[in-house]
């Protein structure tokens, strides 16, 4: 079985940041642990080709306290920078491990990963984000069109086809403009017009429908999807029956509350309680990111890292740094 001093659930932004922190402040070892092959899985699964990362959130711009910041850029740049930072501070980051059960146990925690690899850690800081698991339609999809439902972007370039983008939020706006470029594109919204979407998505929005790269359906809901041949029907509740050649949800994401009730951590509303250095009730067992930032943003995620490893070092800086 391995030790470490702070085992870091998901290698996004916030447990970069954590561990590099960590690292600088003498703690170690310190392991991460992600589910998948690569860095920051959100920017990879929900950034398209291209798209800006910005620090700034609804026009202020949240400034670094902690060693890890940036300007913006573009995906591609900014996976380039987290990809260099995790090799300047030779962070042990374990990729293809998810993780199962955390348990308090003996004065320590007992991380499992689904392939059977178990760390005991003093520390445990779980940085997993509110997009872990995407938000899918309350009806049932058909297996006969999964492969022709997605979530996110795909690898594989799309062009030439009929595609139905479904959301009203800035991932749905970015998603149907990016998508638009090489294919015919429709979004569907369930509300009468956007709400909630930044200055900048919904000029462009309004540019592609203008432009008649994007065609809006608003104020209309799915009620069922059907396979048609090789395509999607999609049978809306006014009656209209649509055929696709694919359908992206973009709903938004979900804290993955089940896993973090699973471990015995309390809720208030449809937040984890934490205090102010993210601590939960269960003591020495913190979260960062997107599950305790109120204000969404990387350089927000970076900077929850900083505050974390502070409070550890207050708290618990004798079983970390021997």
């Amino acid at each position: 079985m391995e030790q470490a001093s702070i085992v870091i659930v998901g290698a996004g932004p916030a447990g970069i940041a954590t561990a590099v922190e960590a690292k600088e402040a003498g703690i170690g070892p310190v392991v991460l642990l992600e589910k998948k092959g690569h860095l920051c899985d959100t920017v990879v699964s929900l950034y398209h080709e291209g798209k800006r990362v910005d620090p700034v959130y609804r026009k202020v711009k949240v400034e670094p306290i902690g060693r890890l910041s940036f300007d913006t850029e573009t995906r591609e740049s900014f996976l380039d920078r987290m990809k260099g930072v995790a090799e300047r501070y030779a962070l042990d980051v374990r990729f293809w491990k998810e993780v199962q059960k955390v348990v308090p146990t003996n004065g320590a925690f007992m991380v499992t990963c689904g392939d059977g690899l178990t760390v005991r850690s003093q520390i445990v800081v779980v940085a997993i984000g509110i997009f872990g698991k995407p938000v899918k339609p309350r009806y049932p999809i058909p297996a006969e069109v999964k492969d022709k439902v997605h979530f996110s972007l795909p690898k594989t370039p799309i062009a030439k086809k009929r595609l139905l983008v479904v959301g009203g939020g800035d991932t749905a706006a970015e998603t149907a403009c990016f998508l638009s470029c090489e294919n015919d594109v429709t979004l569907s919204y369930r509300r009468p017009e956007f709400f909630r979407l930044n200055e900048m998505n919904l000029c462009s929005i309004n540019e592609c429908s203008c432009k008649g790269t994007v065609r809006l359906m608003m104020g209309t809901d799915i009620e069922r999807l059907e396979p048609s041949g090789d395509r999607v029907s999609v049978v809306f509740k006014d009656g209209q029956v649509l055929v696709f050649d694919a359908v992206f949800y973009c709903l938004g994401g979900m804290t993955p509350r089940v896993f973090l009730e699973g471990i015995g951590v309390e809720y208030e509303g449809e937040r984890p309680k934490v205090d102010e250095v993210g601590e939960t009730n269960i003591p020495r067992l913190f979260l960062a990111g997107d599950l305790v930032v109120e204000k969404g943003t990387i350089m927000a995620a970076f900077n929850s890292g900083k505050r974390v490893v502070d409070g550890i070092l207050a708290r618990y800086g004798s079983l970390v740094k021997g």
